[in-house]
């Protein structure tokens, strides 16, 4: 007897959404699909395309048009522009009617296991996850199957590990970004070379990464209080259950940004002190603690806050603007087939993006620093901030307040792109798909 047909997931590897369709349909568990296996799973996939299908179509009569398909966004609390909505049609749309009758849709994604409305929004908006460095922005959204499977966890462990590996390699160029925005002045000119010179003279190659330790260990606190605050803000702001629009995620966004930071932030100070202590200074960080209790008090571990704070709202606001910005722009220039930017891209407007909200940002980082470092300073006034604004201004003119930005945007493109491999290493251990 001749043997039953198999679409086999081994052993050559096969894309994510084989893997995915495989791993639906594969009921004996064996990593494959045998001819019955295939033919149950495309029944029930079809089922579920045919529901969403009609979920879609708010009028009934057949076809998804481009007011339904951003109606349907909207009420998912997804906000997108016409010519957004134009580019999704069209890559469905394959008669060119601009509209999308049930044939066209069970073509599209027959061979693609989303079942569901929020499943295909995913397939259309990839997430990425950039570390830079400076974790101030939005959370990332969780569907609620994510968060039932525990896929969530999976995947803030592996960002978690992202961030600690890429601010790890990038530690030697953000220990120069702070000892800049400390020490550099126009009487005090510190340059790159002559920065990192310095600093190897003081305390050889290891004092290239002061800091790092304290920095890498707020991730963990820092992502898992952002993320649950996030949940709590999103249900008390959202005008309506399960949904939530554009302007309350930035909010609810921003306010868990800075409940997180305000939960860390003595790890903040610390870290900072670290950064820039010198040789036999501090033993570490509970001995950093200690010294910074006894001398300064606990107001001390909070020098700064406010700069800090108020620092989010720009760098979360323009990271978002620029983002959706420049995503739109190339969907409406260079999407033919699909209205998915592919990786690269959204990589690209990731990196850009971060980088506009670091500059709309900078001064009020270069304040915060200054005053978490104040005391630890030989010869330093304590200063307020609009006083320490001032005398920056005054003294160094307006870009007196940009010191170190240059090793700054020099640990971006590095950063991001550890973060991103690691990443997708760790997704691929934690056997999480795409």
């Amino acid at each position: 007897m001749a043997d039953i047909p198999r679409v086999a997931a081994e052993p050559k590897p096969l894309p994510s959404l084989t893997k995915k369709i495989v791993s639906s349909g594969d009921e004996n568990k064996d990593e494959g699909l045998d001819f019955n296996e295939f033919s149950k799973y495309l029944k029930d996939h079809e089922k579920k395309l045919l529901l969403t299908f009609k979920s879609l179509d708010k009028n009934q009569d057949g076809r998804i048009d481009l007011t339904e398909i951003q109606q349907s966004l909207s009420d998912l609390g997804l906000e997108i522009t016409k010519d957004t909505a134009e580019k999704i049609l069209q890559s469905i749309d394959v008669d060119g009617t601009m509209t999308v009758d049930w044939n066209e849709w069970k073509e599209h994604f027959l061979f693609n296991p989303a079942t569901n409305l929020q499943e295909i929004i995913r397939y259309w908006k990839h997430d990425s996850v950039l570390d830079i460095g400076d974790s101030l922005a939005i959370p990332d959204e969780f569907t609620e199957e994510e968060k039932t499977s525990g896929l969530w966890w999976k995947q803030l462990s592996a960002g978690g590990m992202a961030g600690a590996v890429s601010r790890t390699g990038t530690a030697p160029l953000d220990r120069m970004k702070v000892f800049m925005q400390v020490h550099a002045s126009k009487s005090n000119k510190i340059s790159l070379v002559g920065g990192f010179k310095q600093m190897l003279k003081e305390g050889g190659v290891m004092s290239l990464w002061r800091g790092n330790g304290v920095n890498v260990l707020k991730i963990a606190p820092e992502t898992a209080i952002k993320f649950m605050a996030y949940e709590q803000y999103k249900k008390l702001l959202s005008s309506e259950p399960g949904k939530i629009k554009t302007h309350e995620r930035f909010m609810a966004g921003s306010l868990a940004g800075a409940t997180a930071q305000t939960a860390i932030y003595p790890m903040e100070v610390m870290k900072t002190r670290l950064t820039l202590r010198k040789t036999g200074q501090y033993s570490g960080m509970f001995d950093c603690a200690k010294k910074i209790l006894k001398k300064e008090g606990v107001k001390a571990f909070y020098k700064g806050y406010i700069p800090n704070i108020l620092g989010i709202i720009p760098y979360a606001g323009i990271d978002l603007a620029v983002y959706e910005s420049l995503k739109n722009v190339w969907l409406s220039h260079y999407a033919k087939d699909t209205a998915n930017p592919g990786v690269l891209v959204l990589l690209g407007c990731g990196t850009i993006s971060s980088t506009c909200g670091q500059l709309a940002s900078y001064p009020l980082a270069l304040i915060r620093t200054r005053m978490q470092a104040q005391a630890s300073v030989e010869g330093s006034e304590q200063l307020p901030m609009s006083q320490m604004v001032k005398k920056i201004v005054e003294k160094e003119g307006f870009f007196g307040l940009y010191r170190g930005i240059l090793p700054n945007f020099m640990k971006v493109i590095p950063a991001v792109s550890i973060s991103y491999v690691v990443y997708e290493y760790m997704r691929s251990g934690l056997g999480i798909q795409k």
